[in-house]
């Protein structure tokens, strides 16, 4: 009987008409219940709605409208002010302008470089730093708060203060007694801008992976610790690829700030020196080419620019590496 009623319920047809053998029929929905199931469908709607239409809005009025008022300025030499028309017209000269330009591909080159070494140096260090503040020891509290410090430190602070300190004249130079170009030298510039951002953001990525690491259940380490194994097995084999997730995340949240990089490289090398050193960016080349040099035409061209670049990497990112973990994760709804 009760197989009879299940699958009744399951088949409208088979409840209505009775099932074969079994004789037994169910009733369909009264209208009642089903006026009930529309209305939580209007409710559920409406809930969504109220609660994302706020995120829409914003997204929208700071996003995706400046992003329209860029691109349209960037087919107009505009500097700023007065009217746009067809006198300041200029079509795609400004994009022809940046994509002929070596210097813009430097600086594209020189966002390569930086996204890549912030990687390979930040993720290991960050990830081996977790691990070992993961641990019980006296003065982890203190440890992990000293470690996120200069995170929070203003990026002006730390380019002021660490652009006196490696002049050729200054505090290090003079404390080890040498004669290193650290913001000058083209050869070296780059790999001081790497060490101020290493500095400046390990501790970001060492916050994340300990959080990463509080979400393993310490039964897993305990049983593979009963059967044997040893302090680094453990690390090996169950937290690391536990936390493949959280690196995965770390590493884009990582590359979209690679490619955004503008404040440190403006304020330690300032508007001209950036590109001769040899550590400009793609922001720094467009506030250089747009609003310093009262070309915001220009500069909306190379906006656009860096803003396709960016989403392509991003997309790419996302369909290639994260998707991977967002799989199954979605199921479809039920059909009532």
């Amino acid at each position: 009987m009760s197989e009879s009623l299940s699958v009744a319920s399951a088949t409208p047809e088979l409840a209505l008409n009775g099932i074969e053998g079994g004789g037994t029929s169910v009733p369909p929905p009264s209208p009642s219940v089903r006026r009930k199931r529309q209305g939580s469908g209007w409710r559920t709607n409406l809930e969504i709605g109220l609660l994302s239409g706020p995120a829409i809005i914003v997204f929208v009025v700071f996003v995706i409208v400046p992003v329209i008022v860029a691109l349209y300025y960037s087919f107009f030499s505009w500097k700023g002010f007065g009217p746009t028309n067809a006198s300041n017209f200029v079509g795609i000269a400004n994009y022809k302008w940046t994509l002929t330009n070596i210097d813009f591909w430097k600086s594209v080159g020189h966002n390569g470089i930086i996204m890549v070494a912030s990687l390979v140096m930040q993720g290991p260090l960050a990830v081996l730093v977790a691990l070992l503040l993961n641990q019980k020891m006296r003065g982890r509290s203190v440890i992990r708060i000293l470690v996120f410090v200069p995170y929070v430190i203003s990026e002006a602070i730390v380019g002021i203060g660490l652009g006196l300190m490696l002049q050729d004249a200054g505090a290090i130079n003079t404390l080890f007694g040498s004669q290193v170009g650290w913001l000058s030298n083209p050869k070296i510039a780059i790999w001081t801008l790497m060490f101020i951002l290493t500095w400046k953001y390990l501790g970001f990525a060492i916050i994340l992976m300990l959080a990463g690491l509080q979400g393993i259940p310490e039964e897993l380490s305990e049983a593979a610790a009963v059967d044997g194994a040893t302090y680094w097995q453990i690390q090996w084999h169950i937290m690391l690829p536990l936390l493949k997730p959280t690196i995965k995340i770390w590493a884009f949240l990582s590359i979209i700030g690679s490619m955004q990089l503008f404040d440190l490289v403006f304020v330690i090398w300032g508007q001209y020196i950036g590109n001769i050193a040899g550590v400009s960016t793609m922001a720094y080349f467009m506030a250089g080419n747009g609003r310093l040099s009262g070309q915001l035409g220009r500069g909306s061209a190379i906006a656009i620019i860096v803003f396709v670049i960016s989403l392509i990497v991003a997309m790419a990112y996302q369909r290639f590496v994260l998707s991977r973990d967002t799989e199954g994760a979605l199921t479809e709804p039920e059909e009532e």
